[in-house]
């Protein structure tokens, strides 16, 4: 039902979700030849089954499969991982890269692709989520403060008075960008960064889900407001 390539130890190793037979060894065997361990799973369950026992660096998703589809499946997933997550899809439509994009996922890709992308996207991925070194704490001038919560530039942290505050790979890179020049509006193109979300509809989407998480009432934001023609910015307390 599911099988590992394992081409080193110490590889990024990739958790293929797809119900093709086809695919799911075409793929892993293309992810393989490019340094990759890759396990796969033929639904979510066999996913989640997956997921008891071993650890992943990325899952590469689709969306449409048997019982559990992929969007309800990225979604339960963000209630308690933060794996980075690459949904794959035959539709093309907007609307649907919006719903990914609200389920948490941090890349997009459009079937039939060219495998050659397939593995750019995975590397662009991983290159972004890769885990921080640990570091001394921190000068105060790496932290910006807004209200109760802080965000260390450093480590690309959010935290919540002590707690860290779970955040997808989309959302540390857009506040860390606001962050950055607190107070100063910064563009959705800037935003929208190498990611999936090409347009003003996608980067309002992310916005309103890092603000659920920020703001005590999201549609009227204190800290990640709106730059009205601009894009958005961060107040802060310095």
């Amino acid at each position: 039902m599911s099988k590992a390539i394992a081409p080193a130890d110490d590889a990024p190793h990739l958790l293929l979700v797809d119900d093709d037979r086809r695919i799911r060894t075409l793929m892993s065997r293309y992810l393989g030849t490019q340094g990759y361990r890759v396990t796969t799973a033929q639904d979510a369950a066999d996913a989640r089954h997956q997921m008891k026992s071993l650890a992943f660096d990325l899952l590469i998703l689709d969306v449409m499969m048997p019982g559990e589809n992929g969007f309800d499946f990225a979604q339960s997933l963000r209630s308690a991982s933060q794996i980075p997550i690459l949904m794959l899809t035959a539709r093309s439509e907007t609307t649907d890269r919006v719903r990914g994009l609200e389920a948490g996922v941090d890349d997009y890709l459009t079937k039939p692709f060219d495998p050659k992308e397939l593995s750019l996207r995975i590397a662009s991925i991983l290159r972004r989520t890769a885990a921080q070194p640990l570091q001394p704490e921190p000068a105060l001038q790496n932290v910006v403060r807004f209200g109760d919560f802080s965000f260390d530039l450093d480590r690309s942290e959010l935290r919540l008075g002590e707690e860290p505050v779970r955040l997808t790979d989309r959302e540390r890179y857009m506040l860390k960008l606001l962050a950055q020049t607190p107070g100063e509006a910064v563009s959705r193109e800037a935003l929208a960064g190498d990611g999936p979300a090409g347009n003003e509809r996608t980067i309002d989407v992310q916005m309103n889900r890092l603000r659920r998480k920020i703001e005590i009432d999201p549609a009227n934001p204190l800290f990640l407001q709106t730059a009205r023609g601009a894009g958005y910015r961060l107040v802060a307390d310095r």
